[in-house]
Formats: C-alpha cells, structure tokens, sequence
C-alpha cells in the first residue's frame, strides 16, 4: 500500500468518523434538547457522579469518544 493512499484512507476515514459524530450530536440535540441537558445537569452535580455517568454511558454505547463529543455538544 502506497504511502499516498495510506494517507487519503485515513483521512477519508477520519472525515467519515467526524461527521458521523456531528451528525449524531445534532440530532440528539433535536430529539432530547432541554431536557436532556438537565438530565445531565442532575447526573453530574458533583465530580462522583459525573465519573459514574460518564463510565456507564461510555459502557452503553462502546465508545469514549461518541461519550465525549456527545457531552461536549449538550455545554
């Protein structure tokens, strides 16, 4: 494998992941919106449960970074 297509696979597949998460993080921002945000809010009122939260949602959908971006829209 060349090293040129090495590099457009993995942008190509960067750009995939990026956009896909975008697209994720809006259209839960639709459907949950206010009301997920204060659920979040609740969940993480101090650094305890918000450790806890972010574990079990991490262990629900298999990935930190879907976790992070999802949670980092919702601020």
């Amino acid at each position: 494998m060349s090293k040129l297509n090495m590099i457009v696979t993995l942008a190509g597949g960067l750009s995939f992941f990026l956009m896909g998460m975008i697209t994720m993080s809006d259209a839960l921002q639709k459907v949950a919106g206010e009301r997920m945000r204060n659920l979040l809010a609740a969940m993480t009122s101090n650094r305890f449960m918000g450790i806890l939260t972010g574990l079990f949602v991490t262990a629900i959908i298999q990935s930190s970074s879907a976790t992070t971006v999802m949670l980092v829209s919702f601020v």
